[in-house]
């Protein structure tokens, strides 16, 4: 995950890093650009604490694009689809579905 000095940068850290979320201010709110968790970690919340940690003093819009599968996931932490992007996301996401199946969603 690249991290520019705006983003904001949360980890999970069992003897070695195992989950990292990064949130990049953008238009008014966050654009959630990464969320990862250890192949061996996985299915034992770290994604949920993360997001919830992180969002928790959020007041401001936070998107993020997924792979449809992963559509409930986040609607069961409050995201749901989103029609209406910020110009510079907008243009990220139509760049990056040329390439992978991807939704916007928005909490």
């Amino acid at each position: 995950m690249r991290v520019d000095r705006q983003a904001r940068v949360w980890v999970v850290q069992h003897a070695e890093i195992v989950a990292a979320l990064c949130l990049r201010p953008l238009a008014q709110g966050y654009w959630l650009s990464g969320l990862f968790v250890a192949p061996s970690q996985r299915r034992q919340g770290l994604a949920r604490q993360l997001i919830e940690q992180a969002l928790a003093p959020a007041s401001e819009p936070v998107w993020l694009f997924c792979d449809p599968e992963l559509h409930s996931f986040y609607e069961n932490l409050g995201f749901l689809p989103c029609t209406s992007l910020p110009t510079a996301l907008a243009e990220r996401l139509s760049r990056y579905q040329r390439k992978k199946n991807l939704i916007a969603l928005c909490r």
